[in-house]
């Protein structure tokens, strides 16, 4: 190779492609693990010996007994529901369980039984000729893709989906997206779906190598820390930081309790930027900052946190949890309130005492934004 633009090309192209290829692997055998973790409490269910003992609560003791986050019973429970609705998957990785030995661990749920004995009456029900789909689908499509899809009731719309984003190669935020805009219904009675299938196609966010494994699923899979999992750029992430700092030093009765707090809501995470417990107010406040243009979704997004931690995790002698939202765009900082139960008049006269002002927050980015420009 004597080109050197050749030379460039070749370490170019070999990087990325066992860049994807690598993780690609993770989330291979990711989707392996939860789906054979909720093929053994099918079977469990179904036929183990202590089945009635446990009943309704095998999830949670199971949870317990096993003590690890990333199979958590909110985890257990999710990986039930994907065994259940892609049984015929075990088509396509029955290949990677010989290899790993895992087959023949079939054993291990006691059941007198050959490992393949077990394995056909386990893809009995399987529809006859749906290996190669299947196969299509396990090697084109993340567990995190699948998990967006398991809501789905209707067989015929989740195969609309898992077709169109495997043409179209999404990203999960991408199926997320249409899936929340009607895109099978708007298909179905759209006088043109050819002309429908091409505008999608042509605004369609493309799936990355950061996509692939950014998922929170594939960081517990791996061991790694709940903050690794939040990509935040470097204005953000600073500007938390500092905003941190900020509060404590501002002597308002702020006490620190988190930051890039993960709750779980309707099976997805998200991350409160910084939450902080008020000792004077006796309330959580959960601080979002977003470096764009304020949108609805972000007051809506902030409600949401607020009314969780109102359900779940608000004491009994608390007052109703405070939200921040602190925005920058266009040069300019902006400042909301909200709050749950607004209407209580006492509580919000006093919140805008004790918390900081909006002059001293908008004060604070536009200083922060300054010295970062500098």
């Amino acid at each position: 190779m004597t080109d050197f633009n050749s030379l460039v090309s070749a370490i170019q192209g070999t990087h990325f492609t066992l860049q994807e290829s690598a993780a690609k692997a993770i989330n291979k055998y990711l989707t392996i693990r939860n789906w054979l973790i909720g093929f053994y409490i099918v079977e469990f269910e179904q036929n183990g010996e202590d089945r009635a003992r446990y009943g309704d609560r095998l999830l949670q003791r199971l949870a317990d007994a096993i003590n690890l986050e990333t199979l958590s019973y909110r985890n257990l429970r999710l990986y039930r529901q994907f065994y259940i609705v892609y049984r015929e998957l075990g088509f396509a990785i029955k290949a990677d369980l010989e290899e790993l030995g895992l087959l023949s661990k079939l054993f291990l749920l006691g059941l007198d039984l050959e490992p393949n004995v077990i394995w056909q009456s386990l893809i009995a029900k399987s529809t006859e000729g749906s290996d190669l789909y299947e196969a299509k689908i396990f090697s084109r499509l993340s567990y995190t893709h699948l998990v967006q899809l398991l809501p789905l009731d209707q067989a015929e719309k989740r195969r609309f989906y898992e077709r169109e984003c495997i043409k179209g190669n999404w990203s999960v935020a991408e199926l997320k997206r249409q899936i929340n805009t009607l895109y099978y219904e708007r298909s179905g009675i759209s006088n043109d779906p050819e002309a429908l299938a091409k505008g999608v196609k042509n605004d369609a966010k493309r799936l990355s190598v950061a996509d692939i494994v950014k998922s929170p699923f594939t960081f517990e899979f791996l061991g790694l820390k709940a903050k690794d999992v939040v990509y935040e750029n470097d204005l953000e992430q600073a500007l938390v930081d500092n905003l941190e700092a900020f509060l404590l030093e501002l002597g308002h009765g702020f006490c620190f309790e988190a930051k890039q707090k993960r709750i779980t809501l309707g099976g997805e995470y998200f991350f409160v930027d910084l939450v902080f417990y008020h000792r004077i107010l006796k309330c959580h406040v959960l601080i979002e900052l977003k470096t764009n243009e304020v949108k609805h979704e972000h007051i809506g997004q902030l409600k949401t946190y607020i009314n969780y931690y109102k359900k779940e995790v608000m004491a009994r002698d608390d007052n109703p949890p405070v939200g921040l939202l602190l925005v920058t765009g266009q040069n300019r900082a902006l400042v909301e309130y909200a709050v749950a139960d607004s209407d209580m008049k006492l509580f919000v006269s006093k919140y805008v005492v004790n918390l900081p002002s909006r002059e001293q927050l908008q004060s604070f980015i536009q200083n922060e934004l300054a010295q970062m420009r500098s």
